[in-house]
């Protein structure tokens, strides 16, 4: 087995596993290439040689994965070890990050961090537990000889769809989950942001676009402002090339887009790697299901590394922040001392 994917669908009531047997899973730095191809993708922040865009080949696809047959697997791909990220460090980036709003430079850039946990890899727990906690999200463990293992807990679509009619949506904004909630200006803003950038994209390639919402969504202890685009696409459509105009929206880059991209990658003090990229099925039996890579870790050999980030402008406050950074890092943190509460 040279890499694999088990995943868990949004409601799913069953798990399906794509294993690759030979062979290393394929390598691209454009999203443009994945038009035409099939397997599972996992692709970064930012697709380099270093950090490519990886399919893994469908050899095998059994729906109703047992996951049991994980613990078989051998712990050597359990690579590499975790280093610590300060306080200190967000302290930083956030006033660089805040200065360069405040200008006028950017209009949202999203910052994130990392935290590592020193703890017991039972990654076959950690899968049962995200999947049993979290059963509104997309679940996935995947593992690349090039990425390492990660699992991901996520809630927001990427792209998905199939034959003619396809999905995406805009999630921003971030609170607390509680029945009787009501969104500030700036996650309204935030969210619009998205929406807007969603549309704009959507347009070159369809006129047939509806969009619902926002309505408030919630994803396990937080609730988020969603937006949903259902649109037509023709058969032959160039799906990669959509994949390169949304990724990566605003809900984990900023605006503008490329200047945003470029700018947290020469700024943030910690490499972002397959975080906030996007993962799932390509056109298996003919269906996509691709989910932004956002409530993440990676497996270690000695621990994991947990992701987080938040939108921000012009008039964020960096203690709000960074507690919003901590309170997106605890659905991670819950899976691993179990005690998620629904």
């Amino acid at each position: 087995m040279s890499g694999f994917a088990i995943y868990r669908l949004p409601y799913a009531e069953e798990c399906t596993m794509i294993v690759q047997s030979s062979g290393q899973p394929q390598e691209f730095i454009s999203c443009a290439e994945l038009t035409g191809r099939q397997g599972f993708v996992v692709a970064p922040f930012a697709p380099s040689e270093t950090e490519p865009i990886l399919l893994i080949r469908p050899d095998v696809i059994e729906r109703g994965a047992d996951i049991t047959c994980l613990r078989q697997l051998p712990q050597g791909m359990l690579m590499g070890r975790m280093k610590e990220a300060p306080h200190q460090d967000y302290h930083i980036d956030f006033a660089n990050f805040h200065a360069h709003l405040v200008n006028g430079e950017f209009q949202k850039l999203v910052l994130s961090r990392s935290v590592d946990i020193k703890e017991e890899r039972d990654f076959v727990r950690l899968f049962q537990q995200a999947c049993d906690s979290y059963p509104r999200m997309m679940i996935s463990l995947v593992y690349t000889p090039q990425s390492g293992m990660w699992l991901t807990a996520t809630p927001e679509i990427l792209l998905a769809g199939r034959g003619s009619q396809w999905q995406t949506i805009a999630l921003a904004g971030t609170m607390p989950y509680a029945d009787d909630l009501r969104w500030n200006d700036k996650n309204i803003q935030e969210q619009r942001y998205v929406a807007t950038y969603i549309t704009q994209q959507l347009e070159q390639f369809t006129g047939d676009i509806t969009e619902e919402g926002p309505r408030t969504a919630r994803a396990g202890h937080l609730a988020h402002l969603r937006s949903d685009f259902h649109f037509t696409l023709p058969e032959d459509a160039p799906i990669g090339d959509l994949l390169q105009a949304l990724h990566p929206t605003p809900a984990v880059c900023g605006l503008p887009k490329e200047k945003a991209r470029q700018f947290i990658l020469q700024n943030e003090h910690h490499q972002r790697s397959y975080y906030s990229g996007f993962l799932g099925p390509l056109n298996i039996n003919k269906e996509t299901n691709l989910f932004v890579t956002l409530r993440c870790m990676r497996i270690f050999n000695d621990g994991y590394r947990l992701y987080a980030g938040g939108g921000l402008l012009k008039d964020s406050v960096e203690e709000q922040e960074w507690q919003e950074t901590e309170t997106k890092l605890d659905t991670m943190r819950h899976i691993i001392y179990q005690d998620v509460q629904q």
